[in-house]
């Protein structure tokens, strides 16, 4: 007997639109593939202008993708943004704020200035772009089908950065943040019928993690129970479903996709 599951429609995006902020590589690329193949319509923002061009040209081949470059932790920058993207549609779907930053020095010699900027970028950003973007996602929103806040953490907001992330203190400390500003937000804005969830990745290939990779690769995998890295695939799959009907009830979670190294 059927129980009126439509498991196909579940996952199905067409007709929303979404924007992905540090949408030109990396994470945000990943997801903004997945949620255009899934049937989107996606704006990407980053802060250079060149590479938010042409990640948006290389990715139309798999559906309507255009570029609003941006640089979010900056006041009149993140401004114009929103104010873009109102004139552009009258809603928002799925916001994703993935745009981020980090920063690694010794414990004596850290710079206050790239404390701050990782602070500033990950955490005051997402808030004030959240907030300000949360007319147009109100404007999507119904009881059924809300409107959707993905943020995007670290499972190193979830336990102490090991040897392999050592001098990384703002970036944990700043994703630990994301995680529970994730929370705050999802109680706040529920009665508007958004839901409000994080992400918290293990390594995926990505120029911030690049240089890791490069070094420690072998050592990341073992340490990793599934004994593997992260695939476009994984991010893809996670954030369609926050993103989709199927994740229409999740709210405040917080999903570690990082194959168990969190726990580990």
């Amino acid at each position: 007997m059927s129980n009126g599951i439509d498991a196909a429609a579940l996952f199905d995006l067409t007709g929303k639109t979404a924007l992905v902020t540090g949408g030109s590589r990396g994470i945000g690329r990943m997801i903004a593939e997945g949620f255009l193949q899934a049937g989107a319509t996606v704006w990407i923002s980053s802060r250079k202008a060149d590479a938010c061009e042409e990640t948006a040209a290389d990715l139309s081949a798999a559906g309507p993708c255009h570029a609003l470059p941006a640089n979010v932790a900056d006041d009149a920058d993140r401004a114009r943004l929103v104010q873009a993207l109102g004139e552009r549609t009258p809603r928002l779907d799925v916001l994703v704020n993935n745009a981020g930053a980090a920063w690694g020095a010794p414990y004596e010699a850290f710079p206050e200035s790239g404390f701050r900027k990782v602070l500033e970028l990950n955490v005051t950003a997402l808030f004030f772009l959240t907030r300000d973007l949360t007319p147009l996602l109100a404007a999507a929103a119904t009881p059924d089908d809300p409107a959707r806040v993905i943020n995007i953490g670290s499972m190193d907001g979830l336990r102490a950065p090991t040897i392999l992330e050592n001098g990384t203190f703002p970036y944990s400390a700043s994703k630990a943040a994301v995680h529970h500003l994730t929370r705050s937000l999802a109680l706040e804005l529920a009665p508007r019928h958004v839901t409000v969830n994080a992400v918290a990745p293990g390594f995926f290939p990505s120029r911030m993690t690049e240089a890791s990779l490069e070094r420690f690769g072998d050592e990341i995998v073992r340490r990793c129970p599934l004994r593997r890295i992260g695939r476009p695939e994984d991010m893809a799959g996670v954030a369609i479903y926050l993103a989709s009907r199927a994740g229409a009830y999740t709210t405040g979670a917080v999903i570690p996709v990082d194959g168990g190294t969190s726990i580990a």
